[in-house]
């Protein structure tokens, strides 16, 4: 599994234009993603802040968390066990980050350039449900990963500076970019397996 994660890191970096296209085409019923969109910080060109991680981060896990709530009227227990383990994670992501937000950078704004990704779950259900889910949360996560490798390879900042990054941002980071590989690789598997579907946005790797 770690090998197939690193290729997937690797692959994410190449294909990261065409993936954006691919994305905001392939999905049924109109839905545009935006993921790549550009008008919010963390995957625009412009610098990279510890503070814009984290306030984009929460947004960006807020809407992952409210879309996996759906899948609590998935036929499937695959899913529904998903669902569960990305609002465990994800919640207790959000409630670091934003006690670090509070503690590290009092009295700021927290305002979000976060664009929503994820369509209106309420109104699927069975397979139309998982796989409108699927379709969407696989660049969602690849939105994520990507934050991730940024904040990562920042080159360091001076210490006191804005974009100082603190050893806990970093270490989550990790988690978040490594986890969320991992489940990428699931997602497209399970798009295979139960639909037939290639997600478009890379090939698949076995």
């Amino acid at each position: 599994m770690k090998g197939r994660i690193v290729a997937l890191l690797g692959a994410l970096v190449l294909v990261v234009a065409v993936a954006a296209a691919a994305a905001g085409g392939a999905l049924a019923g109109g839905h545009r993603n935006t993921w790549m969109s550009g008008h919010s910080p963390m995957m625009s060109g412009s610098s990279l802040t510890e503070r814009d991680f984290l306030i984009e981060m929460v947004a960006h896990h807020e809407e992952a968390i409210v879309a996996a709530g759906q899948l609590a009227r998935s036929t499937r227990p695959e899913m529904r066990a998903f669902g569960d383990a990305v609002i465990a994670t994800q919640s207790a992501q959000v409630e670091q980050m934003q006690g670090w937000l509070k503690q590290w950078y009092p009295g700021q704004s927290r305002s979000a350039s976060h664009q929503p990704m994820m369509r209106d779950l309420t109104g699927q259900s069975g397979d139309a449900l998982d796989r409108a889910f699927l379709k969407d949360m696989i660049p969602h996560h690849m939105t994520a990963v990507m934050m991730s490798q940024r904040l990562l390879v920042a080159p360091a900042a001076a210490s006191g500076s804005s974009s100082a990054v603190h050893a806990e941002t970093r270490a989550l980071a990790v988690d978040i970019r490594e986890g969320q590989s991992a489940e990428i690789v699931q997602m497209r598997q399970w798009l295979v397996d139960w639909f037939g579907v290639r997600w478009a946005g890379m090939p698949m790797m076995r």
